[in-house]
């Protein structure tokens, strides 16, 4: 059968759109040469067309944009069995055209509408590096905040540091190399890479008019009539407030601008959400994980290797158990953790009085978890979170004692406390640090008494050698003179933690030398410290952070035990 003849245009089978779509310059490794799906009658054809292509170019592209061209009729031509090579062109064009369309869809997410954020003072004095913590927003300080951050820099409070620093901040972006500050200052000129913004000044008087009931001279009020300029100014671009001031966000909202929290110093949006330390396996888990359980004894633990879909919502020091009625229960600590594999080992049992610490038994199943931490030499962080009455300074003591005085493992107790006062403090102590510190350290000396009572056969000179004894191994210690110490073999509380902010947190932790065990207890629901939540209080920062380090552990002490009153006042007041 003879071939057909070969078409004389080539806009016989395409339009000339088509043609004029750039080709890809390098093709697919992947795809396959065309000699292997293509005929070989074919190829000949396209070699005789791109020879004519080359001669006729001229008279070819004036054909294509002036008139078009129509195809062979079938009594003409007959339809060829195989398609021609310039079918493949489409393709090409294709994908090169639709390549510009996914880069522009990845700038699509990472790049929207820039915001500007006007800051008040008390979020740059709550966090001196909150300039870079806006991403590829632009920044801006009314005038009236660089005078009030002027009038905080006096003193050695936390706020006059963060002023200080603050100021130190604003002055190094000046001092940048091009810096203008009517254009703004570049945020990432100073090595903070995620800071793509600029940080505005204002340099000239804005014009702006506020209701006459709000008084013009006071600088909250001020800072609203700039955001209200800068919106008018800006328009459409939003501009929004940040204070951590509830009181200025209502007004602002008042005023129809918008505003929102410093959420940057936050680790969690809902403390409901915090890390508990235990997790509660379900009732089927040795159906779905027995098959391949593998146990072995070692020492008084004993270990169990199992493979399932509850593993993956493990972590390191996690503990678990395993409660159900007519079964063997299940108490144990997560040690490793490998792919879908995790190996779990028992707990002691502190319930039981031969395993009394300094005369103190555990009550319930979280005072239990606790005291396994507390007492074992490997974890080096312990945190302990519960509500009043739940035994955290009590057990803490007691595990500090018996490793102090009996096992020998640390030199001394140091406890210190955030000095937070519920109402209205009461002055200047009199006396040494210990002795300044005594009116805070209550706790300490109520429960020092109780664990000098758990020996009723010592008599009255013994249970007095053993106070004295007790008091020469506990040091109180205050946190305003923690700043380049070091502990050494040290067993460490730090009481009261949830008043405590991530900076002063990670000062104290970082006071730990070789050998020392640091325990931070605290009760989310009774933070006194300004500006600070369940969210960004530094207690939940250590807990979030730490989770899963092999060397650290948390657990949430769910029950109270200290009296029938103080657990319905827990609950009803």
């Amino acid at each position: 059968m003879p071939l057909p003849t070969a078409p004389s245009k080539r806009a016989d089978r395409l339009t000339a759109k088509d043609f004029e779509a750039p080709a890809r310059a390098k093709p697919r490794a992947a795809r396959k040469a065309p000699t292997e799906v293509i005929a070989e009658p074919v190829s000949a054809v396209a070699v005789k067309r791109s020879t004519e292509r080359e001669s006729k170019r001229s008279t070819q592209s004036a054909a294509l944009t002036h008139s078009p061209v129509t195809a062979p009729t079938a009594a003409n031509v007959p339809t060829p069995s195989v398609k021609p090579l310039p079918v493949a062109a489409p393709v090409a064009a294709a994908v090169t055209a639709a390549a510009p369309d996914t880069k522009r869809s990845k700038r699509a997410k990472t790049s929207g509408p820039k915001k500007l954020f006007v800051l008040d003072t008390n979020v740059l004095l709550h966090d001196p590096m909150c300039l870079f913590r806006f991403e590829e927003h632009d920044i801006y300080l009314p005038m009236i905040v660089l005078e009030e951050l002027d009038g905080h820099k006096k003193g050695m409070t936390e706020v006059a540091r963060n002023a200080r620093q603050t100021s130190r901040t604003l002055d190094t972006l000046a001092g940048a190399p091009g810096a203008d500050i009517t254009a703004g200052f570049l945020l990432d000129s100073t090595g903070h890479k995620d800071a793509n913004g600029k940080l505005m000044f204002q340099t000239q008087p804005l014009n702006y008019t506020l209701p006459t009931s709000l008084p013009q001279g006071k600088a909250d009020n001020q800072i609203l009539g700039v955001v209200e300029a800068l919106r008018q100014h800006y328009a459409p671009r939003e501009v929004v407030l940040v204070s951590k001031d509830i009181n200025m966000r209502v007004k602002a909202r008042a005023l129809g601008l918008a505003t929102d929290d410093y959420q940057n110093d936050k680790t969690l949006e809902d403390g409901d959400l915090l890390y508990s330390g235990s997790l509660a396996l379900p009732s089927d888990f040795w159906a779905t994980h027995g098959q391949s359980v593998e146990s072995w004894q070692q020492g008084p633990h004993t270990f169990y290797k199992v493979d399932g879909p509850s593993v993956p919502s493990m972590l390191i020091n996690q503990f678990v158990y395993f409660e159900s009625p007519g079964e063997p229960s299940l108490y144990a600590r997560v040690t490793e953790i490998r792919g879908t594999t995790a190996v779990l080992k028992t707990l002691k049992d502190f319930n039981h009085l031969k395993n009394a610490v300094w005369g103190v038994t555990t009550r319930n199943r979280e005072q239990n978890f606790a005291m396994n931490l507390l007492t074992d030499p490997e974890v080096d962080f312990v945190t302990l979170t519960g509500t009043a009455g739940t035994g955290k300074t009590l057990m803490a003591l007691a595990a500090g004692l018996t490793q102090v005085l009996d096992d020998r493992r640390y030199t001394e107790i140091i406890v210190t406390r955030a000095t937070v006062s519920v109402g209205e403090d009461i002055g200047f102590l009199p006396g040494t640090e210990e002795e300044k510190m005594g009116p805070w350290m209550g706790a300490l000396d109520d429960n020092l008494e109780v664990l000098g009572k758990t020996d009723t056969n010592a008599g009255e000179w013994g249970r007095a050698a053993t106070n004295e004894l007790i008091r020469s191994r506990v040091k109180i210690k205050s946190m305003n003179f923690m700043r380049g110490r070091t502990f050494l073999n040290k067993y460490v509380i730090i009481d009261e933690a949830q008043n405590l902010t991530p900076k002063q947190m990670k000062t104290l932790i970082t006071r730990a030398g070789p050998g020392t065990k640091i325990i931070c207890m605290g009760n989310l629901a009774q933070i006194d410290t300004p500006y600070l939540t369940e969210g960004s209080s530094g207690l939940t920062f250590a807990v979030d952070k730490f989770k899963g380090w092999p060397h650290g552990g948390h657990i949430t002490l769910a029950r109270g035990e200290r009296s029938r009153l103080a657990d319905f006042a827990s609950e009803v007041l």
